[in-house]
Order: structure tokens, then sequence, then C-alpha cells
């Protein structure tokens, strides 16, 4: 049967591969937000909040999660899985606009990382850029039969798997995959399967509690496999952005090194949206390593305006 031998959690914001002094072409992304009262916000702003605005805070912080990404990349290499399962959102990447499954898998044998054109990114993403897509048209191995397997088993426990076996023309896989093949995994070449959660489009995303069980399932599914196979499982995306929530990060870090599921699954769903929203993938993953060993946990957040923008950035490294 397959055996997972490491999972993994990591934050992938932009911020977190983008050197402290350029910092500010985030903030200003936050102040042109329309969905962002940076005026109301600077008012309920945390205490100190001008503290942590520092460039020399910028770069210890930076330094802090430039340390604990090298690890997880160390500990994934070092542990030789056959196959890397991350579990991620798609932000209307692979998926057309009119379409936000709640679960998905992708079953292709390949996957294909299309950058974009510079010019039409962000000048707060072009810096990031080379941690969310390679620098020429990319085609990326997958697992077919695996993805195959794991929609047909939990499927057959009462969630409902979208399949996407190929990518629409044009259509990218996201960035919350990309960036694990390319800051994570680097030159080695392990197969990823994608597994998406629908983080951010309502009406349906799925709750909390939902997402554990599916994470729980997952687990399962994974077990399942009757060939032998080393797997890792991967978190990708959050903790709270834009808005940092030290005390949401830190209940749902405490819940994963405690494991204490009802401080992970009583977060209010009312609480994930936009960037938060990703926290979803980590409390599916935390029920998949339930049983796992704990190995560290690392958490910076990293403010960048007086309004309390940022983003909450963890990294936790599970010992299966």
């Amino acid at each position: 049967m397959a055996r997972i031998v490491l999972g993994l959690g990591t934050s992938h914001s932009p911020q977190v591969s983008t050197q402290p002094e350029q910092w500010y072409l985030h903030a200003e992304r936050d102040y042109s937000n329309p969905q962002l009262d940076m005026p109301a916000l600077e008012k309920t702003a945390p205490a100190g909040i001008a503290e942590q605005l520092a460039v020399e805070v910028y770069r210890k912080k930076h330094d802090e999660c430039q340390r604990a990404i090298a690890r997880l990349s160390a500990e994934l290499i070092a542990a030789k899985p056959d196959v890397v399962v991350v579990v991620g959102d798609d932000q209307r990447e692979l998926f057309l606009d009119e379409c936000s499954p709640a679960f998905a898998l992708f079953t292709g044998a390949s996957m294909l990382d299309i950058p974009p054109d510079p010019a039409t990114v962000l000048p707060s993403h072009q810096v990031a850029l080379w941690s969310r897509h390679a620098s020429a048209l990319e085609t990326y191995p997958a697992y077919a039969d695996f993805g195959l397997h794991l929609a047909a088993s939990m499927s057959g426990e009462d969630f409902d798997i979208a399949t996407a076996s190929r990518q629409f023309a044009g259509r990218s896989i996201g960035h919350a995959y990309t960036f694990v093949r390319l800051r994570l995994l680097g030159d080695a070449v392990i197969p990823i399967v994608p597994v998406f959660i629908n983080c951010y489009y309502p009406p349906n995303q799925p709750s909390p509690a939902r997402c554990f069980a599916f994470g729980q399932a997952l687990r399962r599914a994974i077990e399942g496999w009757r060939g032998d196979l080393r797997v890792a499982v991967v978190a990708s995306g959050g903790l709270s952005h834009f808005v940092i929530d030290e005390e949401m990060d830190r209940q749902l870090l405490r819940g994963i090194a405690e494991k204490r599921s009802d401080l992970i699954t009583s977060i209010p769903a009312a609480k994930l949206n936009s960037g938060s929203s990703e926290i979803r993938n980590w409390i599916a993953v935390s029920a998949t390593m339930e049983a796992a060993e704990v190995a560290s946990i690392d958490y910076a957040p990293c403010y960048r305006t007086p309004s309390g923008t940022g983003c909450g950035m963890a990294f936790v490294l599970w010992n299966a």
C-alpha cells in the first residue's frame, strides 16, 4: 500500500519571495485594493504596528521565512517521495471563471505551467514571478492513475469530486502548485498530484469541518493504493491575508501542534475570506497528517502597512 512519508505546510504569498526592500510594492497593491478600507483598518490595527514596518524587521522576518522554506525543501527531497500530493486552491487559473468545484483532483499525466507576459503582471507580482512560474513554458509530470484512484476512493466516501484530466487551452496550473514545484522541489523531478479546494469563491466553499473530513478521507484514499508508493502531502497557501489575523493563525497552529481538531474546525468560516480562505487547505492537510509527529512550526506575521495588512507566513513539518 502507499505510505505517507512526510507532510508539509507552506505559505506561498508573493511577499515571501520578494526582497524586503521591495515589500512596499505589496503595500501599494493593498492601497489600490477596493476591497480593503485602509483608513478604517488603520484605526483597528494592532498596537505597536509602526514598529513592525521598519526595514530591519522586514529583513529579519524575510530571513526567518527563507530558512523555513529551505528546511521544508531539504526535508522533502530527503524523504524521496514517489509522488507529492499538493492541496491548494485555484484562483481562476486552471478552471474557467464560471466553474468552481468545491473539491477537485487533477487526473492528467502531466501539467503545464504557462508563464504570463510580465507586462501584464502587477509590479508586486513581477518581483516574485520566479516563484510562481517557470521562465518558459514547462511540462511537469503528474500521476494520472494515482489521481484517478484518489478521486474514486473519495467519491466512495460521499465527497463529490470533480476531475480534470487536461487543462483548458491557454490555462496554466495555478501558483499554489507551481510554488511547490519551483521553491520546494527545485531541480528534483517528482510527480505532483494537484488537489483543489474551493477556498475563494462563494457559494460552495466547504466549511472547516468539511475540509477536515476531506483531509481524513484523503489519507484513507492514499493508504488504499495497492502499490508500493511513498507519498508526501503539502498544504499550499495562507495563512491570514491580506489583513493579518494573528489570533486566528495561532489558533490553527496551536490546533496542529496539540492535535486538537476542535481548535482547527472551530475557526469561523466567516473569517475564511480573501487570502485567509486558503487556511482551508491547511485544515485538510492537518487532518491527513493528524497521526503524524509535528516536527517544526514556524510563524512570521509579515506586516507591510499601518493598516495591518500583510501575510501571516507559516511553515509546518510533519514527520510520518
